[in-house]
C-alpha cells in the first residue's frame, strides 16, 4: 500500500515533475499551491508526509507547519526551498521539520530521504494485514488506499488485537482499555464491536476464545 503525502509547491512546472516522480515510485500524491488549501486539507485528511516549499501565498511554510505543529499535527515534514541561509534552515527545524532539502533539488536524493524520514516516523506503527493496513498512531484502517470508517471504540479495539496478534487478549484487558473509570463496561457492546470488525476485516481473523476473550489470527 502507499504512502500518502501532500506536496505545497506554488512551481506548477516543479510541482508536476515531483508528483511525476514520486508516482512511479508509487507513492500517492496531493498537491496544492499555497498555505491556505495546504492547511484545509491537513486539517480534513490525514497524510504519512509533508512535502512543504518555504515561499508560498498566504503564509510561508515555516508559519504553516507551526501551526500544525501547535494543532497536535506530528506528521513528518520536508521542507523544500530556495533559501539559502543557515538562520533559515535553523528556523526550519524549529517550526517542526524532519528534513531539510535544498532547490534544485535531486530527485533520487528527494527519494531517499523521503524513505528514511517515513521510517524514522512510522516504524511500527504501521500493521499490514492481507489487504489491510492500519495506522496504530491515528487508530486509521485503510483498504487499498481507502480508508474504513471506525467508531472510536472498533478502533481502539482493532488497536489492541493488532497489537497482541497472536496472543489471546483477555476481555478485562479490554474492557480497561476502551473504557474509562466513569464508563460502565458492556459485554453486549464488546461483542458488537468485535462482530462489527469481522464484517470489515473478515470473520477468519478474530477469534472467540470461549469465556476469555479474543485473539487476531496472524
Amino acid at each position: 500500500m502507499s504512502y500518502k503525502i501532500l506536496l505545497l509547491e506554488d512551481d506548477p512546472l516543479f510541482a508536476e515533475t515531483i508528483e511525476d516522480f514520486l508516482t512511479e515510485e508509487e507513492f500517492s500524491v496531493s498537491v496544492v499551491d499555497d498555505a491556505k488549501k495546504a492547511l484545509n486539507r491537513c486539517y480534513k485528511g490525514k497524510y504519512d508526509l509533508y512535502i512543504f516549499d518555504v515561499k508560498v501565498p498566504y503564509m510561508s511554510g515555516f508559519d504553516l507547519l507551526k501551526e500544525l505543529r501547535n494543532s497536535g499535527d506530528d506528521t513528518p515534514t520536508i521542507f523544500i526551498t530556495s533559501l539559502k541561509e543557515k538562520e533559515n534552515l535553523s528556523e526550519g527545524f524549529r517550526s517542526g521539520a524532519d528534513d531539510y532539502l535544498k532547490k534544485p533539488v535531486d530527485l533520487d536524493e528527494l527519494l531517499y530521504r523521503i524513505r528514511a524520514v517515513l521510517k524514522r516516523s512510522v516504524g511500527d506503527e504501521i500493521v499490514d494485514f492481507g489487504e489491510f493496513r492500519f495506522d496504530m498512531k491515528r487508530k486509521i484502517l485503510s483498504k487499498q488506499d481507502r480508508e474504513i470508517e471506525l467508531n472510536p471504540k472498533e478502533a481502539e479495539l482493532l488497536a489492541l488485537l493488532l497489537k497482541f496478534r497472536g496472543k489471546t487478549v483477555t476481555k478485562e484487558m479490554i474492557f480497561e482499555a476502551l473504557w474509562s473509570a466513569d464508563e460502565i463496561t458492556s459485554e453486549g457492546a464488546l461483542r458488537v464491536y468485535i462482530n462489527n470488525l469481522k464484517k470489515v476485516v473478515g470473520k477468519e481473523r478474530i477469534s472467540n476464545i470461549r469465556g476469555v476473550g479474543y485473539r487476531f489470527e496472524d
